[in-house]
């Protein structure tokens, strides 16, 4: 099975694709920007699993280009089974301060650049009627509709509302390629990027606590979800 997760440099996409790589007849491709830290991953998957197959693949979600990403993966996998949209952005500011182009760049990596990367694997992912392959959207209780939201947030949160609805409309235009569709919007999760977003706010919920969950929905979800926004908090937010 090979699984691709994107925004594996740091956090839940770290500990994500470290649990997932345990797993035998797991191929995963861990996507970063971060060279350094891609590396440090390596090192600890094949620290904990020898016979581990593991594809570290340095892409900027920005800049890079999707085109001769899909080469690499085709040379690395052929084809791919399950996709963790993981790597996301984030903009604290109080709305009246908020750019247009703050909203561009959250919006570019949240909503646009992973459109475009699903849009490039679509080939990869289709399947015949016994078999279903499985998209993962990582949102936030920020971008569930009806939850308490986080003041300074408005174009975060608003990115991730827009990826909960294009789950939705996937789930429905990939029922036909046998792709599952889902999205998981995680409460409050101890990471760098929350660290830094909201310096001595607790989380009570480790990276690690997460992946392990995102791994088994990963693996699991599709037989029993498609097209599901699924909020993942054990409180408000």
């Amino acid at each position: 099975m090979n699984i691709l997760i994107t925004g594996c440099g740091r956090g839940i996409g770290y500990q994500t694709a470290l649990i997932l790589s345990a797993h035998k007849e797991v191929h995963v491709l861990a996507l970063s920007r971060n060279k350094k830290n891609l590396e440090r991953l390596q090192e600890e998957v094949i620290k904990q699993n020898k016979e581990a197959v593991f594809s570290p693949l340095v892409f900027d979600m920005e800049k890079d280009n999707f085109s001769e990403l899909v080469k690499r993966i085709k040379e690395k996998a052929g084809k791919i089974d399950v996709l963790i949209n993981n790597a996301a952005t984030i903009v604290v500011k109080p709305f009246e301060e908020l750019t247009e182009e703050d909203f561009e760049q959250v919006y570019r990596i949240n909503v646009f650049k992973t459109a475009a990367l699903i849009k490039q694997l679509i080939p990869l992912m289709e399947r015949s009627r016994n078999e279903k392959s499985h998209i993962v959207n990582i949102s936030s209780m920020g971008g569930f509709q009806g939850s308490a939201k986080f003041a300074g947030l408005s174009a975060y949160s608003s990115s991730k509302s827009a990826l909960c609805g294009l789950t939705e409309c996937l789930a429905e235009e990939f029922k036909t390629k046998q792709i599952a569709v889902n999205c998981l919007c995680l409460g409050a999760v101890d990471t760098d990027m929350l660290r830094e977003a909201f310096p001595g706010y607790k989380a009570s919920v480790t990276a690690k606590e997460m992946g392990n969950y995102i791994s088994w929905f990963a693996l699991n979800g599709q037989h029993y979800h498609n097209g599901k926004i699924i909020p993942v908090s054990s409180g408000t937010p």
